[in-house]
């Protein structure tokens, strides 16, 4: 029987012809398609590789960390900035304040405005510092004003009056220069309690008017000064006794 069916099986197949046309079907992308899918995964992985390499540099060049950007330290109290830093946009904070060691400074190619806002947001005070010095919108308190070593300090009001009070006296003193005091209007020095004292070793008033008519020739050039009732001080010949006159045309 096993010598039947291997005889069946060659003579069976040796029967079979095989067909003279035979299709191949070929499966996949050749030619140009597969050279312009092995570019378009080589120009992928470029880019994927550039991409990660800056923002490696990105990450290097801005100083990040988990605590916070360059300069920028995000802490438990807020935010901390070391440093040198510039703002291009509205800066909002509650407070802002150097080391203890280090001075606070804020530089502009311009100028500098500061503005103090009510509740409903109105400015109330204002402070502006420009090329013309430091511009004040309302009133200032501070214990002292100094200018720079070997510079002039000029305190000017040129559209308003200009007041210093204080309840203790208002100290002005030039330990290496002049102090001038100019108004187009009245200077007003007043004391409620005390008196007004110029200390000086010569105390001149060039413009006074002069009271009354004469020569210096008995008084050799000395004069006396007198006080109106409003307060106006004029010039009279010094005599023997007082030259002054209460109704003196130079109080009119």
């Amino acid at each position: 029987m096993q010598m039947v069916r291997e005889q069946y099986l060659t003579t069976q197949g040796s029967s079979l012809q095989t067909p003279e046309n035979q299709y191949v079907y070929k499966i996949g992308i050749y030619g140009w398609r597969k050279r312009c899918l092995y570019l378009f995964v080589l120009l992928l992985l470029i880019i994927l590789v550039v991409n990660f390499a800056l923002t490696i540099w990105i990450l290097k060049v801005m100083w990040f960390s988990t605590d916070g950007m360059g300069h920028l330290r995000v802490t438990e109290n807020g935010i901390r900035l070391e440093g040198e830093s510039e703002f291009l946009f509205p800066l909002y904070a509650k407070e802002i304040r150097s080391r203890m060691d280090s001075p606070l400074l804020v530089d502009s190619s311009q100028n500098v405005t500061v503005n103090a806002r009510n509740s409903e947001g109105q400015v109330t005070g204002r402070l502006t510092v420009g090329p013309e010095g430091a511009l004040f919108e309302h009133s200032v308190e501070t214990p002292v004003v100094r200018a720079e070593p070997f510079k002039q300090l000029r305190l000017e009001s040129p559209t308003r009056s200009l007041s210093m009070d204080a309840p203790k006296g208002v100290q002005i003193k030039a330990r290496a220069g002049n102090i001038e005091a100019s108004s187009q209007r009245d200077i007003i020095f007043h004391t409620s309690e005390g008196m007004l004292v110029l200390d000086a070793e010569t105390v001149k008033l060039p413009k006074l008017p002069h009271g009354t008519q004469g020569g210096s020739g008995s008084s050799q050039g000395l004069y006396e000064v007198c006080v109106c009732p409003d307060g106006k001080l004029y010039l009279s010949v010094a005599g023997v006794g007082s030259t002054c006159q209460e109704y003196s045309r130079a109080c009119q």
